[in-house]
């Protein structure tokens, strides 16, 4: 289930990116990025609708997903 971003709180949505950016296997390319930047990159593609946050209701968890195969 698809949840709004700008319905969850700063510190919620915060946390959801700072979980997303930290897996392993987060895709970025060749490049090193900060965590920072990574996260400003998963909030410009929610901003810019490339991204979603969804809602798993089986495991009880929320993440963040790419409506494309371009990544961030």
């Amino acid at each position: 289930m698809e949840i709004p971003y700008k319905e969850l709180a700063t510190e919620t949505l915060r946390a959801i990116i700072e979980d997303f950016v930290s897996r392993e296997g987060t895709d970025y390319g060749h490049e090193d990025f900060s965590f920072e930047t990574k996260i400003s990159q998963v909030m410009k593609s929610l901003e810019v609708g490339k991204a979603i946050v969804t809602f798993d209701a089986e495991s009880e968890t929320c993440s963040i997903s790419t409506k494309d195969d371009g990544g961030f």
